[in-house]
């Protein structure tokens, strides 16, 4: 090791046993270590608690032939930057290396940078918060698959990406994949690739997402999406770091960081059969757990105000403010969709306030009874009675399928829908038709992504 060290160009220090290497550290400075899992007086995850104790800025990587999952985990959660099977080659130990010395940054510049990426990206103070920080900052030095669970609209992505940007592969890219979203008989070309003509259809090469992170991270949101068979290829290449394009006979080797995240209990999909143990085992290693908006009390008014300024700032209006009974009332509600859904609320109490200063009226959605009375009184007023439809009976024990929130969009929705088509899209006068102002109508036509020239239904 040490002379594959030196013809490398790196001056390297030995030590046999933990007690020399303590030695070592508290006379010398180093920028990275490599240290055996077993040792005469010790193993290495007890340095690397130490290091991680004493020397927080120094990346340690364990090496061993006897590894398996739970001493890597064990490992990793110590603080080690990786944790590698013996032997090692040449170019492998260069790549190690070379992401644990890669400090494009002064110390100091790093902590400010970090100190300015947290701003951005987590706003908040509660003690949730806080704790998520500390451990953002650790899990982000090493080389771990991370695992993000929480709620939807907790901002998974957001701490993905916050991963990315804190860690030393933050000069990559970072590939964002949600599984749900990609067709079943699509999902092996885009991760994978495909060769020119290896199936109908396929009239050039394409390099998949996988390949698109290579020296960067890889985030799978809604991982438990993933099919079965898709879980199989997924798991070879998270092991061996290899893929196999669609319609190739040769291997390409892919260097990147697995972050995956899902809304669902994974323990349960394996007991259920419907996600692969090793995969759980593979890329559970660090995991997160993202705390619900009603857990984060102290955040609601924080995030309120700071969504408020970025949306007044990217339309180029005032900022407004919220007067004491609208602050009230965002702090009541009980947010099933969390951040994105406060946001959602604040994006339209900024679009339907007039004036500078956002008031409860602004932030309260319809209530269920008067947008039912809206839609009797829109259809009394058109002569065309098959839009009838639009009213349905609603008794107070009546509970939608689908949820309140969705429910009331879909009445919504159609309410407009009927105006519009007739007034023959003519929006002014929708706008009058519905007594409100022209630009909280523009509001709801991008909401429901109607705001086309041209609207054929």
């Amino acid at each position: 090791m040490a002379m594959t060290l030196s013809r490398m160009g790196i001056q390297s220090y030995i030590a046999h046993t933990v007690k020399q290497a303590k030695a070592c550290l508290a006379t010398q400075h180093f920028d990275a270590c490599l240290t055996d899992l077993n040792l005469p007086d010790g193993n290495g995850i007890q340095l690397v608690q130490y290091i991680s104790e004493y020397y927080t800025s120094l990346p340690v990587a364990v090496l061993t032939a006897y590894g398996n999952m739970e001493i890597a985990i064990s490992a990793l959660k110590a603080g080690a930057f990786d944790f590698v099977n013996k032997p090692i080659n040449q170019r492998h130990l260069e790549q190690l290396l070379e992401k644990a010395l890669h400090h494009p940054l002064t110390f100091s510049d790093a902590n400010q940078q970090e100190l300015q990426l947290e701003h951005q990206m987590l706003i908040g103070q509660s003690h949730a918060m806080q704790e998520l920080r500390v451990t953002l900052k650790k899990i982000a030095r090493s080389q771990a698959p991370v695992f993000i669970t929480g709620e939807s609209g907790t901002g998974k992505e957001v701490v993905a990406n916050l991963i990315h940007r804190l860690s030393n592969r933050n000069d990559g890219p970072f590939i964002a994949i949600n599984c749900g979203a990609i067709p079943n008989d699509l999902m092996e070309s885009e991760l994978f690739g495909h060769k020119k003509g290896s199936f109908t259809g396929a009239t050039q090469d394409k390099q998949g997402l996988i390949l698109s992170a290579q020296g960067g991270s890889l985030f799978l949101d809604e991982i438990a999406e993933l099919p079965l068979n898709m879980q199989v290829k997924l798991l070879r290449t998270v092991q061996e770091k290899k893929i196999r394009p669609i319609g190739s006979d040769q291997e390409i080797e892919v260097d990147f960081r697995i972050i995956s995240a899902s809304h669902q209990d994974l323990e349960s999909l394996v007991h259920q059969g419907r996600f692969r143990q090793d995969l759980f085992f593979r890329i559970h290693v660090m995991d997160i757990i993202l705390p619900p908006l009603r857990n984060r009390e102290h955040d609601i008014l924080l995030l309120a105000h700071y969504f408020s300024h970025k949306i007044s700032q990217e339309w180029g209006i005032q900022p407004k403010i919220f007067n004491l009974e609208a602050e009230t009332f965002l702090l009541a509600q009980h947010y099933p969709g969390n951040v994105r859904e406060l946001r959602n609320i604040i994006e339209r109490a900024v679009t339907l306030c007039d004036g500078e200063c956002i008031k409860i009226e602004h932030l309260q959605t319809t209530p269920l009874n008067q947008r039912h009375h809206i839609a009797n009184n829109i259809q009394k007023s058109d002569t065309n009675q098959s839009t009838q439809s639009l009213c349905t009976n609603i008794t107070t024990q009546y509970v939608p399928t689908e949820g309140l929130e969705l429910y009331l969009e879909k009445i919504e929705k159609e309410i407009l829908l009927h105006t519009l088509n007739s007034t023959h899209w003519n929006r002014t006068l929708a706008a009058k038709k519905l007594k409100m102002s022209f630009r909280s109508l523009r509001y709801r036509l991008k909401k429901f992504e109607l705001d086309h020239d041209e609207q054929h239904y």
